[in-house]
């Protein structure tokens, strides 16, 4: 191997914590991988990696060497699409990542449009609830929902959501209706912990912030499961509203406490900053800016739907 693909592969043991890993999702072999390391540790003359019989983690100089070998390998791939035309004509690999529920409702209908248009380009959509590092992740796009603290990174705001609290027509037969967010202190909570967004249950008193806390009966790590349980009538949710548009809309959910919602959340498509932002990048952000800007479902218009 040559020292880029040496690279490669001590990124993909770092990255999988493991050789076996590794050697899967590169399609070698595990001795080739561990060829591979114990010749890069050699070749410079510490160690890299700490193993154990379960596990395999970076030293500290492991660390170091981490990242420098995914600059070297970002630039040298930014050479490499420079000189194949990859800033004038979209094409190559394209990773993008969403919140699940948002990506499985909303981005990924629209992916195979966009692949439709430019038939050179690869697409790979990482879905998660967790906020990934776009740079160390190797991620091109992000949706992100909630407020932006990221200076290095282009933003396009695309749409807003709400945070509402809802429950089917069936609990509120069985239970009154809450007036205040006080009175959730006596209801039947499901809450999602995929989400500090849902899990921290603030409010707005008029102008003064109310924050609440609760000892829910039951807990799930899914958005779409606590949203299933509510719609069988056993208890009331909290979750951002394009979530339940669909629900809400055709009477299955109903929508409480509007008075008390804090102010609807941004929806922005992200991009890391650079001097030459890839034809790639730069189609699929407009791409998603024109058809997200465009449903009526991401606008904070008022209650209800949201």
């Amino acid at each position: 191997m040559d020292r880029f693909q040496e690279m490669q592969v001590f990124m993909a043991v770092a990255e999988e914590e493991g050789f076996a890993a590794a050697a899967r999702r590169l399609h070698i072999s595990p001795p080739s991988v561990t060829r591979a390391v114990a010749a890069m540790e050699e070749r410079i003359g510490t160690q890299l990696l700490s193993r154990t019989t379960r596990n395999v983690h970076l030293t500290e100089a492991g660390q170091r060497y981490l990242e420098d070998c995914r600059r070297i390998l970002g630039e040298l791939e930014e050479a490499e699409e420079a000189a194949a035309g990859s800033y004038l004509i979209p094409c190559g690999y394209l990773t993008v990542t969403a919140p699940v529920l948002f990506g499985e409702l909303y981005v990924a209908p629209l992916l195979t449009d966009y692949l439709d248009q430019f038939p050179s380009v690869h697409l790979n959509a990482l879905l998660v609830d967790r906020v990934v590092n776009m740079a160390d992740e190797g991620i091109d796009v992000a949706i992100r929902i909630g407020h932006l603290h990221d200076n290095a990174q282009h933003a396009i705001k695309v749409g807003e959501v709400r945070q509402v609290i809802c429950a089917a027509p069936e609990y509120f037969e069985r239970h009154a209706r809450p007036r205040h967010p006080a009175e959730l202190s006596t209801a039947k909570i499901v809450m999602s912990s995929a989400s500090h967004l849902l899990s921290d249950w603030q409010f707005m008193d008029g102008a003064k912030p109310l924050s609440l806390r609760f000892d829910p009966r039951l807990v799930v790590t899914a958005n779409q499961a606590a949203i299933n349980i509510a719609c069988l009538g056993w208890g009331i949710t909290r979750v951002l509203s394009y979530q339940v548009a669909r629900h809400v809309a055709d009477g299955s959910l109903e929508v409480v406490l509007e008075d008390f919602e804090l102010p609807a959340l941004p929806i922005h498509v992200v991009y890391q900053k650079s001097n030459r932002v890839p034809a790639k990048v730069r189609t699929f952000v407009d791409f998603l800016a024109d058809r997200l800007g465009a449903d009526v479902t991401l606008k904070s218009l008022g209650k209800g739907v949201g």
